[in-house]
């Protein structure tokens, strides 16, 4: 694609995005569907061979994704104004710890079923599809903070309920958890496929890449937002408190910063980030910088996700669909349609912090997205998988797929739930409710 032909679709979807979410408000449509498709207008109607393409360069992709998510989960840390605990992030757990396996085993038995995968892709593509999604599902997330005390009583103050309903809440907490707990999935499908039997290696991925890398994730992160959070808020240039007269930009440099050392001591980068942020929002939950960061990093992560529709779309037109067969099509429709709410489903099932029908929404909104785009490029930039443009297909449609009947549910959906007396943690029902 020539570079004036570059510049030229990049300023026309980034004025397309600034004015989105305005257009879109209260519509049953989103962002990310009309920017999809510009993508693949612009995929049919550019001159030239060869499109920028997922599958041309991997390693350029999972790069451009990687960034992309990282700083998104930056931003849903800082959005979350509830502390973490066990009790009232009891249906986050259940999800990450229940749906999410479940939801591996059931698309990578679909995959070998339906499409005659081998078990090692098989099980790679159930954990390529097993992240929700931090950067694609705004509509059904919560919006982020709401500044110091603003609008918040006392008690709001202490619980820290405010804008989060139990179902935004979830899906929130739900999408910045899952891109990293999907990773040893990930490196299974690799090993399997790569490593030799089983006896093998089965051990050191059990002890260390399904646990020790999750617990350096957390450990780093969590010191990392500490440490953060005391040069945010005790740290002084020229008398002042460092967040008073920092810049936004102090988000970007954390994300950044707190990724790479955990990489450099091989944690998973995408939990310390979002653990971070939790840290760091709360050091002192109700300050007004977080408003300022959490935005900065929205602009940011709207930037990059436009970049990667564009060329996912501009890729679906030129060939990327080339591979999806009936059988990888049915993985992606009975994922979004019966996996997924199946599994979340079951897996909320006795939660006392969500009743029916916010169970039902949370399973319902799966939403697949940059995280999937990331971790299929990372595994096709190893030498192992062979499958290419098969899962590339699958994946692809799944996101479409996802983007379409999500985007176009979430503001219906949402805007019922909105109408319900609004419940507190833990289940119980706030002192008053929302009008939507």
């Amino acid at each position: 694609m020539p570079a004036e032909i570059v510049y030229v679709v990049l300023g026309l979807g980034l004025l397309m995005v600034s004015l989105l979410p305005t257009i879109a408000e209260g519509r049953a449509f989103s962002a990310p569907m009309v920017v999809l498709s510009f993508g693949v207008v612009v995929g049919l109607v550019v001159p030239g061979e060869d499109p920028v393409s997922p599958i041309l360069d991997a390693r350029a992709t999972a790069h451009i994704a990687e960034a992309t998510v990282i700083i998104a989960l930056m931003g849903v840390g800082l959005a979350l104004e509830r502390p973490l605990s066990w009790r009232t992030w009891m249906p986050t757990w259940r999800m990450i710890g229940l749906a999410m396996p479940l939801g591996i085993a059931g698309v990578a038995l679909l995959g070998w079923w339906a499409m005659g995968l081998t078990v090692p892709a098989a099980v790679l593509l159930g954990a390529v599809l097993a992240p929700t999604d931090p950067v694609l599902a705004s509509d059904v997330q919560v919006e982020g903070p709401r500044g110091l005390g603003q609008d918040r009583t006392e008690e709001q103050r202490a619980d820290g309920r405010a804008e989060e309903d139990e179902v935004r809440f979830t899906l929130t907490s739900e999408a910045g958890l899952n891109d990293a707990f999907a990773f040893p999935f990930v490196y299974l499908g690799l090993f399997l496929m790569g490593r030799g039997a089983w006896q093998e290696w089965g051990m050191e991925w059990l002890l260390w890449t399904l646990v020790g890398k999750i617990v350096v994730g957390c450990l780093v992160g969590w010191l990392s937002g500490r440490l953060l959070g005391a040069l945010l808020f005790r740290g002084r240039l020229r008398g002042r408190r460092v967040a008073e007269v920092g810049t936004p930009i102090f988000a970007l440099a954390a994300t950044f910063a707190v990724y790479g050392l955990t990489e450099v001591v091989h944690g998973y980068g995408f939990l310390a980030v979002f653990v971070a942020a939790l840290a760091l929002r709360g050091a002192e939950r109700d300050h007004g910088v977080h408003t300022a960061l959490h935005g900065f990093v929205e602009q940011t992560e709207t930037i990059l996700t436009l970049v990667l529709l564009l060329m996912v779309g501009a890729a679906m037109s030129a060939g990327l669909l080339a591979g999806l067969t009936w059988g990888g099509a049915a993985v992606g429709v009975l994922l979004v349609l019966v996996v997924r709410p199946l599994v979340g489903w079951l897996s909320l099932l006795g939660s006392r912090g969500a009743d029916r029908a916010e169970r039902a929404a949370i399973s319902w909104f799966g939403v697949r997205g940059i995280g999937s785009i990331y971790y299929l490029a990372y595994a096709l930039s190893s030498e192992y998988v062979a499958e290419g443009l098969e899962l590339w297909s699958v994946v692809a449609f799944t996101i479409t797929l996802s983007v379409v009947l999500h985007g176009l549910t979430a503001t219906p959906v949402m805007r019922r739930l909105d109408r319900r007396p609004r419940r507190g943690p833990g289940g119980d029902f706030a002192a008053s409710a929302p009008v939507g």
